[in-house]
Parts: C-alpha cells; structure tokens; sequence
C-alpha cells in the first residue's frame, strides 16, 4: 500500500486548503446560519475542484474533504461529488455522464442522496417514485436527489418537479437539511438494478436495469442512524446481499464521510492544541499538565486510526481491490473515534468549549452529525461482523 498522494492530488489538496482557508472563517460561517456559503461553493466549482474528483479519484477526494472538515466549511462538496459526480461517472450511462457530469462539475446542478431506511421509497411498476426521506442533508440546496427504491435500485430526481416537495429539516450541524416527499415523481435509473437474493414481498420495482458498470463488490443496505439525523449511511441489521450501483455508492460514501470526519477532528485537536498551550495555570500552559498531554494524545492516535483505515478503503477502490470490509472499518473508526475525538477537543477549552458561538463547537456538531451519518458505531459493527463471519458477499466476490 501507498498513500503517497500523487502531484495532481497534492496540487487539488493544496488548492482546496487554500480556498477553504480563505473563506471559512468564524465570523463568516456564523453569518451564513444554516444555509451554503454560496461565494465559497463558486470559488470551489470554479476552481475545478468538484470536476477534478473525477480525475483523483477515491482517495483524492478523501484528501479533498479531509481539508473541508479541517474547517467545517458549509457547502455541499462532498454530497455532490459522492451522490453526482462519483455516482453518475461510475455507474451513468454514456448519454447521463456526457449530459450530467458537466453542469455537476460546474456547480449548476447540486446533488445530494436520500438514503433512507429499507422501504421509505417504492417504485411501482412505471417507474413513478413514492414516499418520504426524513432527513437529507443539503436538500435545500440541491437541483438533483439520488433516491433508492425499497428494492435499492437508484432513481436522479429532479427537485423542481411537480411531484417533489421539499421542507426544510434543522439537523445538529448546519447541513441545509430537509424532507423529501414523493408523490409519483419521475426519475431517471443511474446504474445495474440492485436487486436482493430475494425481494421482499410487496415491493414495487420498475423497469429493467440500464447498462452501468459493476463495482468491484457488494455491500448490504442502509438503516438509518439513531439520534442527530435519521436516514444516513449507517448499518442494516440483518445482512441481506445487494448487488450493483447502489452498492458501490454506499461503499463509496462511507469512505468519503469517514474522510470528511478526519477532517473534522484534526480541525478540533488543533484548536485544542492552540488552546491548551496559550491559555496558563498556576503560571504555566494548561499542555503541561500530563492529564491534558494525555488526552491531547489519545485524540491523536483516534484521528491517525480514522485517516489511515479512509486511506486504505479509498486506496483499495482505486485500484480496483475489495474494499467491503475496509469501507466499514472506516466508518466504524469515523463513528466511535470521532465521537470521542470532538468530546475531548470541547472537554480540553475548559468552559470555553461550552460556548456555543466558539469555533470549537462547530466541530463538536459536525463530529456528532456524522457519527450519527454513518449509522454509529454498533450498527456498523454488527454490518462487518456479519461481513466477516459469511452472512455477504465474498471479499472479491463478484457483482
């Protein structure tokens, strides 16, 4: 394994940092409220940045929201480029990718994904798409929504149609949430069908699969995630074997969310760091006592734990190897670390931490919404311990 970025990963890394560096500062971040900073998500279509993931890849969009994370920039880049631009590029027709991914790589269209619990939307037999999604995160910004259907086949919905009706949802971080209705809307199928072993009785299902390519292998489906947000990327409960597009999405956005939670935990470490060696007791830096040393140190070694097992599961996709397992190692890491990671960077500002206007607190919502994102950590586990005891796919199984 080598996670040496390449240069044209470190140049869009770089770049990235520079321009969220620039444009999410406290004071700016606190006057956008709960909505997108639409000046920064410009300058970062502008830059070519959301088009460039096509070009680095798993692991270079990782590298991209780590920067993101670092501070907790409020713009819909990872669920475009998971939901749109990876998506579509992966699993698209050649009339979808030559239609979609231009307007997505250019900022005009904002894509987000509904993923739901099991059956939250069906497909009755012409295709026309019905239900509720909870919550999906910047619903309120997006032109497009990926839905799956209850039998996990994946429908690109526009949100202007009659039949989509939006309402906006307030989530623990400032994600520009909402609630998606569908009343017999229509979509368009991005990749193979997803279907199960066997289908659920009663399930609707539309029109054959369309030709998108295969993912290196299967992943079970989503349950949604208990607390902050519901309808996330979490774990399934009993495993049941699902093949195809929606797979290799889910596979997909667990990888990048867990590098999104990287992002956001070095961010409040480093505050933390700042913090503890500025502020003195007793005539001395606060990082001087050994109880502050050592769970400066524990939030550490969890934030390696995060960025080493996202690096690996994107570094494994790209180079087209088995990544189930290594996708929910991430996650878990992302969940149970993080959580942990962002309770420590408050608990060490003192009462500091307990403001809400501070900086820090940004990172302590967005490290407790995506803990809840990716299904927290015992969902997850269970998933992979099913994984690895044989209930699913084969590691290299094919799909």
């Amino acid at each position: 394994m080598d996670f040496t970025p390449t240069d044209e990963q470190r140049a869009a890394r770089d770049l990235a940092a520079r321009i969220f560096g620039d444009l999410s500062a406290p004071d700016r971040q606190a006057a956008a409220g709960t909505g997108t900073d639409g000046e920064l998500w410009k300058a970062l279509c502008g830059a070519g940045l959301v088009e460039a993931v096509g070009e680095t890849g798993l692991l270079g969009l990782v590298l991209l929201l780590e920067e993101q994370g670092r501070t907790t920039a409020q713009v819909p880049f990872a669920a475009t480029c998971v939901y749109g631009m990876l998506a579509v590029a992966a699993h698209g027709t050649e009339e979808q990718r030559a239609r979609l991914l231009p307007a997505i790589g250019a900022g005009m269209a904002v894509v987000t994904g509904a993923f739901p619990a099991t059956g939250a939307i069906r497909a009755d037999a012409s295709g026309a798409l019905s239900g509720v999604a909870a919550v999906v995160p910047w619903l309120r910004d997006a032109t497009h929504v990926l839905v799956p259907d209850a039998d996990r086949e994946l429908w690109l919905v526009a949100v202007a149609d009659a039949a989509v009706t939006t309402e906006a949802v307030e989530t623990t971080a400032p994600w520009a949430a909402g609630r998606l209705t569908l009343r017999r809307a229509r979509g368009e199928r991005i990749g193979q069908c997803s279907a199960p072993d066997k289908r659920p009785s009663g399930s609707g299902h539309g029109s054959g699969p369309g030709p998108g390519r295969p993912t290196p292998e299967g992943l079970n489906p989503a349950r949604g995630g208990p607390g902050v947000v519901s309808g996330g990327i979490g774990g399934s409960g009993r495993f049941r074997r699902f093949r195809g597009a929606y797979d290799g999405v889910l596979a997909v956005s667990r990888v990048a969310f867990a590098g999104l939670q990287v992002g956001v935990c070095a961010g409040s470490l480093a505050r933390a760091v700042e913090h503890t060696s500025q502020r003195e007791q007793f005539g001395q830096p606060l990082s001087a006592n050994q109880g502050v040393l050592l769970r400066a140190a524990d939030a550490y070694m969890d934030t390696e734990a995060i960025r080493v097992t996202a690096y690996e599961a994107a570094w494994r996709h790209d180079a087209g190897l088995p990544f189930a397992t290594h996708a929910l190692t991430a996650a878990w890491w992302a969940s149970e670390a993080g959580q942990r990671v962002v309770h420590a960077g408050q608990h060490l500002h003192g009462g500091t931490g307990a403001d809400l206007e501070h900086p820090v607190h940004r990172h302590f919502l967005w490290g407790r919404q995506l803990d809840a994102y990716l299904g927290g950590g015992s969902e997850v586990l269970e998933e992979l311990g099913q994984l690895l005891a044989g209930d699913g796919p084969k590691e290299g199984e094919p799909v």
